[in-house]
């Protein structure tokens, strides 16, 4: 057997970034082979993660990348089991990583796509095993979702400062001007969505059943009103639903006097054109 020195543990930690102890262990039981020191501690971490695999990941991290132009954005999660691992600069630094994936990955969406995206020659899934082995928590991403727009629109985000909650907003323009001039305001309509977490863009975009079930609730609230005077009462509680939980019509969290759309109306007019909100996506861990 190879003679295993000081200097060929500190070779092998630089290459996994495994503890010295764990290097020196796996260089032992392989006799000084380098190769197969890297597999036994790779096979480490598949370990623990099929150890753990039951267990709830609710804490983490959520990473927003965007180009220069806002045009391209990722929004992404990698989560963990507890806060301590997830302030990790070892997880800090993967979920960078990871951010890097989700700009790279060959789909817009699909946490399992990111898992085979490869960042400086490395596959995302052969850096997570090494974190894993590393921090001993199950880890895993939670979610991503990357977003593109053409020449008149612009990419709004926000992660707030726990990093456990984070948005993106595409806004549509009528020129690209008007989008550079939005910039700004589509970052803080990201905020506002991150603060205020709206179920929808606007009226049409509420999912059916949503509508169904308040409007259930709405009737059986006034179920004891003269039948006549229930449909009204029941459009009222609606249009005060929609008001509150769609994001165009809710009040600004940067200005309350006005509305998002109106906000935004505003700031478009003022660069020379029009703009509408088009989607938004909002993660939050835990």
């Amino acid at each position: 057997m190879a003679e295993i020195t000081a200097a060929i543990v500190m070779k092998l930690r630089k290459m996994s970034g495994q503890g010295m102890m764990d290097c020196k262990k796996a260089l032992e039981d392989t006799g000084g082979d380098m190769d197969k020191a890297l597999d036994m501690l790779r096979k480490k971490g598949l370990a623990t993660l099929a150890k753990r695999a039951d267990r709830e990941t609710t804490q983490g991290r959520i990473v927003c990348v965007t180009d220069g132009n806002r045009k391209v954005a990722a929004l992404t999660m990698l989560c963990c089991e507890t806060d301590f691992v997830a302030k990790n600069d070892d997880f800090v630094a993967a979920s960078e990583i990871l951010g890097k994936c989700a700009m790279a990955a060959s789909a817009d969406q699909g946490a399992e796509n990111l898992m085979e995206t490869a960042v400086d020659g490395r596959k995302f899934s052969d850096l997570l095993t090494e974190l894993v082995s590393k921090t001993g928590e199950k880890t895993e991403v939670g979610d991503y979702i990357r977003y593109k727009v053409g020449a008149a629109g612009v990419i709004g985000k926000y992660v707030h400062f726990n990093d456990k909650v984070g948005t993106m907003v595409e806004v549509e323009a009528s020129s690209a001007d008007v989008a550079a001039a939005l910039k700004t305001l589509a970052d803080e309509v990201a905020m506002h969505v991150t603060a205020i977490n709206p179920v929808a863009v606007d009226r049409t975009s509420v999912a059916a059943d949503v509508i169904e079930r308040e409007r259930a609730i709405a009737a059986e609230q006034v179920k004891d009103k003269p039948a006549n005077m229930v449909e009204k009462i029941v459009d009222g509680k609606m249009n005060k639903f929609f008001a509150e939980n769609c994001l165009v019509d809710q009040k600004f969290v940067k200005d309350d006097s006005k509305t998002v759309n109106e906000a935004l109306t505003a700031a478009a007019k003022t660069a020379g054109g029009t703009a509408k909100i088009k989607r938004f996506v909002r993660f939050e861990i835990g």
